[in-house]
């Protein structure tokens, strides 16, 4: 009998690459410097008073939670690897560890998955203490029609197979009961927020919202971790070298940080002439965005794009372009652009792993690429 994971695979072969990447050990520390110059600085007192101070209002609410599935995305560069964004909802990680049995590395993926399954635990012990963890509901907005829908399945499975009751929703079926939401008739303690409504403004959150912000339900990842970590705008702040002495940061990780950020600016109209005419020189994403959706390289803009960024409050990035690698597609061989991913939890990495892609962007539509796992050399 296929398993769930099979299923998929058969299902949407787009998601995997046929190849894995080697990635040496001194990038991966590099990479880890990195992320822990920046759990560093959001650690600090004058980091969470600037963020939180152009992030919406949920974003202020008192959390213990740290936020799973924290995703830090680097392109490896001659230079050495580059921070291109931090995302709070990365998805793929559960697919990934799936990856690594696949590729002869089962123990691996198992460690990452009962790693996965420890986090959520540990994310309902620091709001709640000792008490039992009994359901999870993975939410999303029509969560049968997402892209990374057989995730969900996926994830559900690994919860059941380690005592605890899931289910997978949309929004609209949780039902709020005084302070606290049931599903189905079944009262949820934690849910798993692969939500994009990242400060649950939509009506349609309005119930979730209301109880997250009343403590009746432990969120994960929730809108103070997108603040504080995601909101594009941080990274105009965290490569700025005047702004992280005006926050306190020490010299040493400001070195790491500005050697391993790109440049970040905020577009402004009053600029337009500037940017229009260094564009190649520049990636311009909204400040929420995910998944590259309204991402533009600056060789690709049109005119009336390019109007529409300037007044949309967008991020220029320096570009760091992607490292490449030649890997098998069928019975032949296809130069592959790499996003690599760090699944950080609690300062630590859990899991490294690649997207391979042809194009602008990570698309996972190019033949051969998709998901693929990293090995460290």
């Amino acid at each position: 009998m296929k398993s769930t994971f099979d299923k998929l695979r058969a299902a949407q072969p787009q998601l995997f690459a046929d190849a894995a990447i080697t990635v040496d050990a001194a990038t991966v520390n590099a990479m880890a410097g990195i992320i822990a110059a920046i759990e560093s600085v959001v650690a600090l007192p004058a980091w969470r008073a600037r963020v939180l101070a152009w992030a919406p209002q949920v974003a202020r609410c008192p959390v213990a939670a740290r936020g799973v599935f924290l995703g830090y995305d680097f392109h490896l560069t001659d230079e050495g690897p580059q921070l291109i964004e931090i995302n709070t909802n990365a998805g793929g990680g559960l697919i990934n560890a799936y990856l690594l049995a696949a590729h002869g590395h089962a123990a691996k993926g198992v460690r990452v998955m009962e790693s996965f399954v420890a986090m959520f635990r540990e994310e309902w012990r620091l709001e709640r203490g000792d008490a039992p963890l009994r359901r999870i509901a993975i939410v999303d907005e029509n969560p049968g029609e997402q892209f990374l829908a057989a995730e969900f399945a996926l994830f559900a499975e690994l919860f059941e197979a380690h005592g605890i009751a899931a289910a997978i929703a949309d929004p609209r079926e949780l039902v709020r009961d005084g302070n606290r939401l049931v599903h189905d008739g079944d009262a949820v303690d934690l849910i798993y927020n692969r939500l994009t409504d990242f400060s649950l403004d939509a009506t349609v959150n309005a119930d979730l919202r209301a109880v997250f912000e009343a403590g009746g339900v432990v969120l994960t990842p929730h809108p103070p971790a997108h603040a504080l970590y995601a909101d594009k705008r941080n990274l105009m702040l965290l490569s700025d070298a005047a702004a992280l002495r005006d926050l306190g940061v020490a010299e040493e990780t400001q070195r790491t940080l500005l050697a391993g950020i790109p440049r970040t600016v905020a577009v402004c109209p009053e600029q337009a002439e500037r940017f229009w005419s260094e564009r190649r020189r520049w990636f311009f994403k909204p400040p929420a965005g995910f998944g590259s959706r309204a991402a533009y390289r600056g060789n690709k803009l049109t005119r009336r794009v390019f109007e529409e960024i300037l007044h949309g409050g967008y991020i220029a990035q320096e570009i760091a372009p992607p490292s490449e690698h030649v890997v098998a597609v069928g019975s032949g061989e296809q130069r592959m652009k790499a996003d690599i991913r760090c699944v950080v939890y609690d300062r630590h990495i859990q899991l490294v792993s690649a997207r391979l892609y042809q194009g602008q962007t990570t698309n996972f539509r190019t033949p051969g690429g998709g998901f693929a796992p990293v090995f460290v050399c």
